[in-house]
């Protein structure tokens, strides 16, 4: 909840201004900005490679749902990825594991390519605790629909404890988790398992991007902070771009 109309233009530019610096751009580049700002930012990335996402989605089809945002209006929109289970929406909003399934299935069923985001507390991971937590909230998600349809959706590991900290969680760290959500998947697909995109999200950063995409199970970034400003986050794309050629 970030900025005003000038702000994400001037942002846009800047990440659009960085990523024509490259050499390339072979990985997948998206943004997810405000509902409110939506339209203004498909319209200004019309023909380019960057594709938008929305932040949220409600879990219910339609309704009297007063400030709900539902799948299906996203999709009418023009919008193509959505975000469910951020850390922020369970902690803030009190989103439990079962509204986060239901708002998967609702982006999977209007033709949006969902991203479910799991991670653990601070406490949870002082607890040794962590793989019990991530594994369960992907479960959730796992036990409701079909697993293949994880060749198009995308997973991410956000540990809460990294999140707008400063922290985070160590390549080594992230890898472990990674790889067990991974195992988790194997457990209803193997196939799926394999090719299935595990994001990684936790103060990622220019300085921390290409240790972590160096990881076998580290499939990309879910970036916060750094992507409010156009160079980090184009950096950071950089970083994704040259792990896909070592």
């Amino acid at each position: 909840m970030h900025g005003n109309a000038a702000d994400i233009e001037n942002l846009l530019d800047a990440i659009l201004e960085g990523l024509t610096d490259l050499p390339s751009v072979q990985s997948d580049v998206l943004v997810f900005p405000p509902y409110v700002y939506l339209p203004q930012v498909m319209e200004t990335l019309q023909g380019t490679t960057v594709k938008v996402g929305a932040q949220d989605v409600d879990h219910r089809e339609n309704g009297a749902v007063t400030g709900g945002v539902s799948a299906s209006m996203l999709q009418d929109l023009g919008c193509r990825y959505v975000i469910v289970g951020h850390s922020e929406r369970r902690s803030l909003f009190g989103e439990t594991d079962p509204i986060v399934a239901a708002k998967f299935r609702q982006s999977l069923a209007a033709g949006l390519t969902p991203i479910v985001c799991v991670g653990e507390s601070l406490d949870q991971r002082n607890a040794g605790s962590t793989l019990e937590v991530v594994n369960e909230q992907l479960r959730a998600v796992l036990d409701t629909v079909d697993p293949g349809v994880f060749r198009q959706a995308m997973v991410a590991y956000e540990p809460v404890w990294a999140i707008g900290t400063g922290e985070s969680a160590s390549p080594a760290q992230a890898e472990a988790v990674h790889l067990a959500l991974r195992n988790c998947i194997r457990e209803f697909d193997a196939e799926v398992s394999a090719s299935v995109r595990i994001l990684y999200g936790g103060s990622v950063s220019p300085e921390n991007a290409s240790a972590l995409f160096a990881e076998e199970n580290i499939d990309g970034a879910l970036v916060g902070g750094a992507s409010l400003e156009g160079s980090s986050f184009t950096r950071i794309c950089e970083a994704a771009d040259k792990s896909l050629d070592s």
